[in-house]
């Protein structure tokens, strides 16, 4: 049985693809490998805290590696020190990095060429599934997950700190992707199969953070057929850590 790693985000896509590596037993997942802005120890994706990821881990039986990047990281120097990473663990005998990503050629692509070069393998156990079919399968199967990010370009602010459900779904806009595969957002799972205990956590502010466009034509914060905007927008939901009572 390979030993793998497995890049976890802490959201559905995450979760739903380690339940079924776990169910299909052909590999040992060492632990769970997530990346955090060093400043403020939060995923960078959806600003979910660290505390929270390790309450993840911690309710799941797995391991954390967390990686603490330096903020405004370039893409190269981004390559070089995940590789550097990567080296180690392999050096512990982790020969496969397991992901969720579902449809994004370009990104499958990246992994597993950054993955060959140092001799690893990448295992996509969600890849080209129906994400209509996953969505209902992930709420079918008992997995509660809250949204914590979406883009303002796709969805309003309402859809920020909603529970990932059906009436969720059902209330998308013609063309945003049931999974939110093309960024539209992004989720905390709090509870599920793979999980001995809920993650518990208090809901906090509603942010909205802007983001100036990079002066080239491979941005995809806007529509096709929509006048280009100044920036991006996004709605975050700031999950709490719930203060332990003290008797």
């Amino acid at each position: 049985m390979k030993r793998a790693l497995f890049n976890w985000s802490g959201g559905k896509d995450s979760s739903f693809a380690l339940h079924r590596v776990l169910q299909d037993g052909n590999y040992e997942i060492a632990g769970l490998l997530t990346s955090f802005n060093k400043a403020n120890k939060r995923v960078s994706m959806h600003g979910i805290h660290q505390k929270l990821v390790e309450e993840q881990a911690r309710q799941i039986g797995l391991p954390l590696y967390p990686l603490m990047l330096p903020q405004d990281l370039g893409m190269d120097k981004y390559n070089a020190y995940m590789e550097q990473k990567l080296l180690s663990y392999k050096k512990n005998g982790i020969n496969v990095g397991v992901f969720g990503d579902i449809f994004l050629e370009d990104l499958k692509n990246y992994r597993e060429k950054q993955l060959k070069s140092i001799g690893m393998e990448a295992h996509f156990p969600l890849w080209k599934k129906s994400t209509a079919e996953l969505s209902q399968k992930f709420i079918d199967d008992g997995f509660k997950a809250i949204v914590v990010s979406v883009s303002g370009e796709k969805l309003d602010k309402s859809f920020v700190g909603r529970i990932y459900d059906e009436s969720f779904i059902g209330a998308l806009p013609i063309g945003v992707d049931p999974c939110g595969e093309n960024g539209e957002f992004h989720t905390f799972v709090f509870d599920g199969p793979i999980f001995k205990d809920a993650v518990p956590f208090t809901i906090g502010e509603t942010i909205k953070r802007s983001y100036e466009l990079p002066n080239d034509d491979d941005s995809h914060c806007f529509q096709d057929d929509a006048a280009p905007p100044d920036e991006c927008i996004y709605w975050f939901m700031d999950l709490q850590v719930p203060e332990k009572k003290t008797h």
